[in-house]
């Protein structure tokens, strides 16, 4: 028999312990708990390192998150409990780690914004709290065979909503293909949160000539601050510069 290894990761202690035994008593799924995003990205590694990868992540669609509709945490890799990881962020964490492993985003509510960002991020699945177990197994088993699960009710909304991000998207890129090469080269800078000065000591211009580019970059965005100019560049697929080295291309995008 094919063991499912399945990892719950739910901030709530009581609904984590009891969706864990549920599980548990099926013959062919091994199930543990996470209560945090730290704490489940430390379960992945370690389990990677013994040849005991897991197959399914259940998230906590607001684990230890910011209220609906404000930014996503910033994926933590480093185990501390301090920088809390919210659902959707380590989704994509995951997906970037052990892309491997597949996650279904469990949510108390249908929002399909959120359920859209969860897939953008790498999820397989979205399903209610409530759900009955068997739909669970069902899901689980699924996404297993390369499945994408989404209640009925939200796949209208879903894909307005992913066909608006790919319109945003498609005028970000031509937007920044608008630039100059060096405009671009400024723009990854920034996207790196490096300032005028640090910018000018890295590309060996004067602080002088990096304003100029940067108020070009804003003014061919059609944005009016460096935020601004950040999150369009990021629709875009442009990432920052490689602090460390050269700039990176990924897909023959920037990143």
């Amino acid at each position: 028999m094919v063991r499912i290894r399945v990892l719950v990761v739910d901030d709530h202690r009581i609904f984590a312990e009891s969706l864990a035994a549920a599980l548990a008593a099926e013959p062919d799924v091994d199930v543990f708990a996470a209560g945090s995003g730290p704490a489940a990205l430390r379960c992945l590694e370690r389990a990677a390192g013994e040849g005991r990868r897991y197959d399914v992540l259940l998230v906590d669609a607001d684990l230890g998150g910011p209220p609906p509709g404000a930014r996503p945490a910033v994926p933590v890799r480093d185990g501390q409990e301090e920088g809390l990881v919210d659902g959707i962020s380590l989704v994509a964490g995951v997906r970037t780690a052990q892309p491997g492993v597949r996650t279904v985003v469990l949510a108390d509510r249908d929002d399909p914004r959120r359920a859209a960002l969860a897939l953008q991020a790498g999820a397989s699945g979205w399903v209610a709290k409530d759900c009955s177990l068997s739909r669970l197994l069902t899901v689980i088993r699924g996404v297993l065979r390369d499945e994408t699960h989404l209640p009925p009710a939200l796949l209208t909304g879903v894909l307005k909503e992913l066909t608006a991000a790919r319109r945003h998207r498609t005028e970000s890129e031509r937007l920044v293909e608008s630039l100059t090469p060096r405009e671009r080269e400024v723009l990854r800078c920034m996207v790196a949160g490096l300032g005028r000065k640090a910018v000018a000591e890295r590309l060996f211009l004067s602080p002088h000539t990096v304003r100029t580019h940067m108020q070009n970059v804003l003014g061919k965005l059609g944005v009016h601050s460096t935020l601004a100019a950040v999150a369009l560049a990021r629709r875009a697929g442009v990432g920052p510069v490689d602090l460390a080295g050269d700039v990176v291309e990924r897909g023959g995008q920037l990143a």
